[in-house]
């Protein structure tokens, strides 16, 4: 079914509807972002949103954060999922960069970060509206991509390795698109079929239809 597909420009429309769309956290820097992407690790950015306001009050800056303990953390991430491993990699990633100028924005720079892997790189370089090193694949591009097709399994690297052989590396991008389709009109249950803008192609689609 996918290799029928030419994916490069199949994709056309969804990069046309989302590919300028800011991601839903609420971040107003670099640092404010990175700090929230790996906050939003297995929580929703909805939580994170609300959480980040006052932690940012707090620690307004990369240099504010590395003179913080975990005790000083606690009080303000204590709701978030896995929050006591989320504290030692911001203090551990805070005392090692400084300050905000220091924050990278490639691939191999974030990954080797406490608590940043592609995924959350992915994320920063796209917010940064640096040149995509490789393809966002979070919980609803897992779910959305192989019901189009252009990819198959749940292993998020395996679907990322899958996106990237079909789709030329200016559209990479595409990772942030699927995620907001599914989102929005590929729900997990009652997807909008009829909305979606992916649905000349969609295996799932033509599947149902039958």
């Amino acid at each position: 079914m996918a290799a029928k597909v030419n994916w490069a420009e199949a994709i056309k429309p969804l990069r046309k509807k989302y590919k300028d769309k800011k991601h839903p956290l609420e971040y107003k820097n670099l640092y404010q972002l990175m700090v929230m992407v790996i906050l939003s690790a297995q929580d929703s950015d909805r939580h994170i949103n609300e959480v980040a306001k006052k932690f940012f009050e707090a620690f307004p800056d990369m240099e504010s954060l590395a003179r913080a303990d975990a005790d000083g953390l606690f009080p303000y991430i204590r709701s978030v999922r896995n929050f006591g491993n989320k504290t030692k990699w911001l203090m551990t990633l805070a005392q090692k960069l400084k300050h905000d100028k220091n924050i990278p924005t490639t691939m191999d720079e974030l990954t080797a970060l406490p608590g940043i892997g592609r995924k959350s790189a992915n994320v920063i370089m796209r917010e940064s509206g640096k040149t995509p090193e490789g393809v966002i694949v979070d919980l609803h591009v897992v779910r959305v991509a192989p019901r189009l097709g252009i990819a198959t399994g749940t292993d998020p690297k395996k679907i990322e390795q899958q996106i990237m052989e079909v789709i030329p590396q200016k559209d990479w991008g595409v990772g942030m698109d699927i995620s907001f389709l599914g989102r929005e009109i590929c729900r997990p249950t009652n997807p909008k079929h009829t909305e979606c803008v992916m649905n000349t192609v969609c295996a799932y689609y033509k599947s149902v239809k039958k």
